[in-house]
């Protein structure tokens, strides 16, 4: 498998196993690297601040789920096209930005989340 191959399939590994199978801790330890840099302006900085959130997520927010609509890998870096579902009706498109360090370990990330609007002036959808 190719390094960005490699790079895809460890974001992808990582985001499903943090919000879909509720384990950030699990999820840092697996594949972050030394550092976990956050620009999502919700989640502090670090990986203990990341894990505190996605576990208060995941108890606050049962039954919530991304499904991964489409992955793409350039250099160090990943970018995921997500359909984010959580109680209430709540759903969401995403953009999450991940970069990966040398040894292929998630070390930065970068988000975008717009609302699923009711109404919509075009029939092509988010996804």
């Amino acid at each position: 498998m190719s390094e960005l191959g490699k790079n895809k399939r460890n974001v992808i590994s990582f985001y499903e196993m943090m919000f879909n199978d509720c384990e950030p801790a699990k999820a840092i330890k697996t594949f972050a690297g030394d550092v976990y840099i956050q620009h999502n302006p919700h989640v502090g900085d670090g990986k203990q601040a990341f894990i505190d959130y996605f576990e208060r997520m995941a108890a606050e927010y049962p039954g919530k789920r991304v499904e991964i609509k489409r992955a793409f890998a350039e250099g160090d870096h990943v970018i995921l096209h997500c359909h984010q579902i959580w109680p209430d009706n709540l759903e969401y498109a995403g953009m999450d930005i991940f970069r990966l360090d040398e040894a292929g370990k998630i070390v930065e990330h970068w988000d975008v989340l717009q609302e699923l609007p009711n109404h919509s002036a075009n029939d092509n959808g988010l996804f």
